[in-house]
């Protein structure tokens, strides 16, 4: 599995993808919402029923590599170009 690591976490978009992808199917399967998270003891509650939960660590799991996978390269590999960055590429017209 060829994923170029040291430029995914430089990229703020990655642990913004990630942090959803671990946070939405837990809200999803207790029906919470972000208004919902109302103290640190709620948060603590949620986190240890998920993490005692096989199908919510299934789905996180899932999710997580949903977003770490690049579906514009076959399989689950960065593409030759985007192994050789060495920062996130920036777009330019």
């Amino acid at each position: 599995m060829n994923i170029n690591w040291r430029v995914r976490i430089k990229n703020p978009a990655f642990w913004v993808s990630i942090a959803i992808a671990i946070v939405t199917p837990i809200l999803a399967y207790f029906g919470l919402t972000a208004q919902d998270m109302t103290s640190w003891g709620a948060i603590w509650d949620v986190v240890v029923q998920a993490v005692s939960n096989p199908y919510v660590i299934l789905t996180v799991a899932v999710s997580v590599y949903n977003a770490i996978v690049d579906p514009t390269s076959t399989g689950v590999t960065d593409s030759s170009r985007a192994l050789q960055y060495d920062a996130p590429n920036s777009i330019k017209d």
